[in-house]
């Protein structure tokens, strides 16, 4: 095996072979497997395996329990760099998408997507920490923004051939699945073998970490965790359930998306540079408030469509800003630190994604409205926990509670 490059020398390796460009690329393809199965779920579940509410919380609740125990990466990496480790779930998460059309049953789908999900997960844990580790922190929330946007790019040109070929040449969903999986499955392994190893200037610890100076950092997390539940479970399922969104008509909406992330996440990485992690999140959490409030509306007063659509947009929009996250865990943390953490931070992102898709789907058969209701009740949790947040976190600074002294476990 080769010896590791340090990230200094990288920088005369060509530009394809640089940390950065290998950042882009898994960034872009991920995404071209999860958001297609995404995309297509619903209407998949719906159409295929009869699913009503229930189900489709159960279904998540599945799909999360890896994000759960997501910890398990710090036992790995005693074992296997990170960098194989990512490339390797990656891998794991397009051949698992590819093979979500053969298993059209209730047991057969939640056994897939726990396949798919453990991929993802491990995956996400070991790319956030990759990124914080590789990037300078004076370009980190920039930078981020346009790997954002970079993986936007390259889910549009999916979704483009999705809107422009289902109903034209009459796809299965059997195909789509293998395509998008395939593809994603192909480039992670040409990144495996392609790429060299590249080493970090500080060494990760490979033990468990949780320590009471990133408290903030971690309920953010966990509130992160919980709203996501919402727009991804019942967002998208209530387009199809009480608007009968077709695939085409969902993955278009998926497109605006898309579009709308490419040109803006580079713009709220600049966002979060100049104003800081604070504003950004509490400009997020005021935002999502009003969104949730208005989806009630949607399915207590009747208001449509479109309103419905625009909401769902705006509400993806959010999404940029979590970044903001990213920069305040980076400002706040020991460099040995951000491996350890990633894990630990994604297992608490993941606590309220356990049990909430689940108890959610009952709550919404019985009231709609009342699931969008808590979500605004949650993002009110989120945005005073923000306003915590110093406007210069640093390390022995991480909330408006401390002092700037130095950093202490």
């Amino acid at each position: 095996m080769r010896p590791p490059i340090p990230l200094a020398q990288a920088r005369n390796l060509p530009f394809w072979r640089r940390p950065i460009t290998l950042l882009f690329v898994i960034a872009a393809v991920m995404p071209v497997a999860f958001s297609t199965w995404s995309a297509l779920l619903n209407n998949f579940v719906i159409e295929v395996a009869n699913f009503d509410g229930a189900d489709i919380g159960l279904l998540h609740t599945v799909r999360e329990i890896p994000g759960f125990f997501a910890i398990g990466v710090i036992a790995l990496i005693m074992f296997i760099r990170e960098q194989v480790l990512g490339l390797v779930a990656l891998v794991m998460l397009g051949v698992a998408t590819a093979l979500t059309a053969q298993f059209p049953t209730m047991g057969g789908i939640l056994t897939i997507t726990m396949l798919s999900s453990i991929g993802f997960h491990y995956f996400e844990t070991v790319n956030q920490s990759l990124q914080l580790q590789w990037i300078d922190k004076a370009r980190a929330p920039q930078m981020l923004g346009w790997i954002m946007a970079g993986g936007s790019a390259a889910t549009l040109l999916a979704y483009i051939l999705i809107v422009m070929t289902w109903e034209t040449f009459d796809l299965s969903y059997n195909f789509v699945y293998m395509a998008s999986g395939g593809v994603t499955a192909l480039v992670g392994l040409f990144c495996l073998f392609a790429y060299p190893q590249f080493e970090s200037p500080n060494p990760q610890l490979k033990t468990f970490v949780l320590r009471k100076r990133y408290w903030l950092y971690y309920a953010l997390q966990f509130m992160s965790g919980a709203r996501r539940q919402i727009f991804v479970v019942f967002a998208g399922f209530m387009m199809v359930e009480k608007f009968g969104f077709a695939v085409h008509e969902i993955t278009a909406l998926f497109l605006i998306n898309l579009i709308a992330n490419m040109i803006l996440a580079p713009l709220m990485g600049r966002i979060v540079m100049v104003f800081g992690e604070r504003r950004a999140l509490a400009f997020e959490y005021i935002g999502l408030i009003i969104v949730f409030l208005a989806y009630g509306g949607v399915y207590f007063f009747g208001w449509g469509v479109l309103l419905a659509s625009i909401l769902y947009i705006i509400d993806h929009l959010f999404f940029a800003l979590a970044l903001a996250l990213k920069t305040y865990f980076q400002k706040i943390a020991d460099p040995r630190d951000i491996a350890p953490t990633a894990a630990v931070a994604f297992t608490i992102n993941h606590i309220a994604a356990v049990f909430l898709p689940v108890l959610l789907g009952f709550l919404w058969l019985a009231s709609p409205v009342g699931v969008f209701i808590l979500a605004a009740g949650m993002a009110g949790v989120s945005l005073a926990l923000a306003l915590m947040i110093p406007r210069d976190p640093t390390p022995g600074n991480e909330t408006v509670f401390t002092r700037p002294f130095a950093a202490t476990a």
